[in-house]
């Protein structure tokens, strides 16, 4: 029925926006609507059928279309997969927009506008996001665009966001975000690429280490005197080097690469900053994070 409903239109450029909360939505929306888009926010899937049968209808005649759908739709997680596939079968030329934030500058962003988080009703902030994530795991997969926001500020954000829609300024330089983490205190669920270190010794067994990390020259010294590191860094860095023109080739513009050890103090911290000095001089923009160092 809905394949039905779909074939009767005439073609439309969809773009979905979707992402965390406090990622830059709402900015998004606007540099689209600035573009000429229709915009419609919030939109539950359940409607969906009934919003294409009145483009349908309208006698205005619309072509470009800009859908925000985000954890506020709970239905929408519902054959999300399916819709996107029946839309591009019928000829419509469908975007996916995924607006991402470290979970830091999220929480900044919920403290200064005293916003209550959408995804739920009770819990802390940092809650909210981890649930959210989880719930939005599968549309950031099948997105065409991931767009990290951290950084950017309004006025960056919608002139990237213009640029990505004309196609006068589609990220051309690769992003790669490299970043460092404790398995106690979870897997970061934007990783492209996870790899286990905990194979190697731990210096947080060693008394005189325990306090320190992986920037550390010491640290450093033990790490680099076993006999695994070296072999391991150098298999570690041929399989980067040879996944990423590939990632590239494939039209992906952004990369996270996530290194875990136990507590992500010690050895993760000591790999990511080898792999840092390894891209540093390769064309590509590169973000360093050590998620989980101060703690513990």
């Amino acid at each position: 029925m809905f394949a039905l409903l779909v074939t009767k239109l005439s073609k439309l450029r969809i773009c979905v926006i979707t992402g965390l909360s406090g990622s830059g939505k709402s900015t998004a929306v606007k540099a689209l609507e600035d573009e000429g888009f229709f915009c419609l926010d919030n939109l539950p899937l359940t409607l969906l059928q009934v919003f294409i049968e009145l483009a349908e209808k309208s006698s205005e005649r619309i072509k470009n279309v800009a859908i925000v759908i985000d954890i506020r739709a709970k239905d929408f997680f519902k054959g999300q997969e399916n819709i996107f596939k029946e839309l591009r079968e019928t000829g419509h030329k469908v975007e996916i927009l995924f607006l991402d934030s470290s979970d830091d500058v999220l929480v900044r962003r919920f403290s200064e506008t005293r916003r209550k988080h959408p995804a739920l009703d009770s819990g802390s902030v940092l809650d909210a996001i981890k649930f959210e994530r989880e719930h939005l795991a599968v549309l950031r997969q099948i997105s065409t665009s991931i767009i990290d926001t951290s950084e950017l500020n309004v006025h960056q954000l919608k002139e990237l966001i213009t640029g990505i829609i004309t196609g006068e300024g589609s990220p051309k330089v690769f992003n790669v975000h490299i970043q460092s983490f404790g398995f106690k205190y979870g897997v970061p669920l934007e990783s492209d690429i996870v790899m286990d270190v905990r194979f190697l010794p731990n210096p947080y067994f060693v008394p005189e280490l325990k306090q320190l990390t992986g920037m550390d020259k010491d640290v450093k010294c033990f790490l680099e005197a076993q006999e695994d590191t070296s072999e391991f860094m150098d298999r570690f860095l041929w399989f980067i080097e040879f996944l990423m023109p590939r990632y590239q080739k494939e039209g992906k513009s952004y990369l996270t690469i996530s290194v875990g050890c136990t507590g992500g103090r010690h050895r993760s911290v000591f790999i990511i900053e080898v792999l840092r000095k390894f891209l540093a001089e390769r064309k590509l923009s590169l973000k360093v994070t050590h998620r989980d160092m101060g703690k513990g």
